[in-house]
């Protein structure tokens, strides 16, 4: 499981915990007090939860205990929550010992809450574990990985690889052959359901249309300066590369370098940012995308009839765009052009304002004059807000780019997808109708990937507020 999806399990399970926690305790009390107000100190009664609340946060981090949540069955994951109920319950009551409440402690509550804990607690993780595993291997959420290994390795690497990955949120989806630049087999070669390919000469190049998210390189008998320049071609379009350094017949020594579905590796990333941090973006992404459907609907109201009398056609425009790595997703805005824009678009390509792969043209004859004002007041763009909620889309990242785009990109500009895309960024608050070349949003883009923090966001989506209100740096 990548490390996205750790930080999610891990607090995840801890506000599980704590649920269950509350919830045993009150049960508890309920049982043994019910209607009686022989409670003694009701308030010390409760303050013993909340010591229970805190050494399982103090054993949640420190132990470590659910580092292999994901892959324990059933059986396991009970003698893990009985010792970590045990140790648990005994570290609290050494503690109510001592501030001397175990006078206003109950006995029977406290028997009550260990049973009740370890039921619920089970019963609420082997459920979470089910959600977890079912959100994490859909095909919007699946971490995409290429594997690159020796033809003798080929299909031992994989059959291994394959025996996790799905549980752990992964999926293969390519595999090459490090040492082999031709087929020795007539027909096609396919470990499973992943198709074989010969050669890694180019291979970055090769895949920069491809979807995927992670490469594992498992090479022992290539030299590592021979994998050297894949690495950073990799590198250079932004993503995560696990290079294996495990041995065979090594003992039971235990390697401190990294770990990837079995694999000991050295992990090369150039995500340098904190998935707590992304994870906050989300939930922010989340709130705004419903507030921005909320005002979505009231606009349309009004936009609707008007684009619908303006010139003949829907109210809304969709087109695949290229999400983060790669993935295709509908991207959603109110229609600002003629139906016919794009046929047209090669007509106008002689007059495009921007050097490079995108499109830009002021006065464009495609736009209609309702689509010309929602443009300069970006009143075109809410609809995006349900890309924002289904997480194809951030309220700050890169721009998306068409797939007639991407079909054009190369290494260095495929890294502008290693984030997701956004509503904003950096290059619509930096005038982006004065940006006359793709290499300046590449430029910005890649800049904001290398600088993201929360409060970048935060600044941007104040500034973009004031370009729109504004109409600085549309057309």
């Amino acid at each position: 499981m990548n490390e996205k999806y750790k930080t999610l399990q891990t607090y995840a399970l801890l506000l599980v915990d704590m649920a269950c926690i509350i919830l045993s305790y009150l049960l508890a009390t309920w049982l043994r007090y019910n209607d009686n107000n022989d409670w003694g100190n009701k308030t010390l009664h409760y303050m013993v939860c909340v010591v229970i609340l805190l050494f399982c946060v103090f054993y949640t981090f420190l132990a470590d205990w659910d580092r292999d949540f994901i892959t324990r069955g059933t059986a396991h994951e009970l003698i893990a929550v009985i010792k970590a109920v045990a140790i648990i319950i005994v570290a609290s009551l050494m503690v109510v010992f001592f501030l001397q409440w175990t006078v206003f402690l109950s006995r029977y509550v406290v028997a009550n809450f260990i049973w009740i804990d370890i039921l619920l607690d089970l019963l609420a993780r082997i459920l979470f574990k089910k959600i977890l595993r079912s959100h994490i291997s859909s095909e919007h959420n699946v971490t995409r990985v290429v594997v690159i290994t020796e033809r003798d390795l080929m299909e031992k690497t994989l059959q291994r690889l394959q025996g996790r990955a799905g549980s752990v949120g992964y999926k293969i989806v390519r595999a090459y052959c490090a040492d082999m630049e031709k087929a020795s087999e007539e027909v096609p070669w396919h470990v499973g359901d992943v198709h074989v390919h010969y050669g890694i000469n180019d291979i970055t190049s090769r895949l920069i249309t491809d979807p995927f998210d992670e490469v594992f390189i498992n090479t022992p008998n290539i030299p590592q300066d021979q994998m050297e320049d894949i690495i950073l071609g990799f590198e250079e379009m932004g993503i995560t590369t696990h290079y294996c350094l495990e041995l065979p017949s090594v003992g039971k020594a235990v390697t401190q370098v990294g770990d990837f579905m079995d694999y000991s590796v050295l992990t090369y990333t150039m995500n340098r940012t904190s998935y707590k941090r992304l994870f906050i973006k989300r939930i922010f992404d989340i709130i705004g995308g419903f507030v921005g459907l909320v005002l979505t609907g009231i606009i349309t109201l009004f936009l609707a009839p008007a684009i619908k009398l303006d010139s003949p056609g829907p109210v809304f425009f969709s087109q695949v765009r290229v999400g983060k790595n790669g993935r295709r997703f509908r991207i959603y805005k109110f229609r600002s052009m003629y139906t016919d824009a794009e046929e047209r678009k090669k007509e106008l390509e002689s007059q495009n304002e921007i050097n490079g792969l995108m499109f830009k043209m002021e006065n464009d004859p495609r736009v209609t004059k309702v689509g010309n004002f929602i443009r300069k007041t970006s009143l075109d763009e809410f609809p995006q807000f349900l890309n924002v909620l289904k997480g194809d889309m951030s309220l700050v990242g890169t721009r998306p780019p068409t797939e007639s785009e991407f079909e054009q990109y190369n290494e260095h500009y495929r890294r502008r997808l290693s984030m997701t895309p956004g509503l904003t960024g950096l290059w619509q608050i930096s005038g982006r109708s004065d940006i006359s070349d793709f290499d300046e949003v590449v430029k910005l883009d890649l800049k904001y990937i290398d600088n993201w923090s929360l409060t970048e966001d935060f600044w941007i989506i104040l500034k973009t507020v004031g370009v729109v209100l504004f109409g600085r740096g549309a057309k």
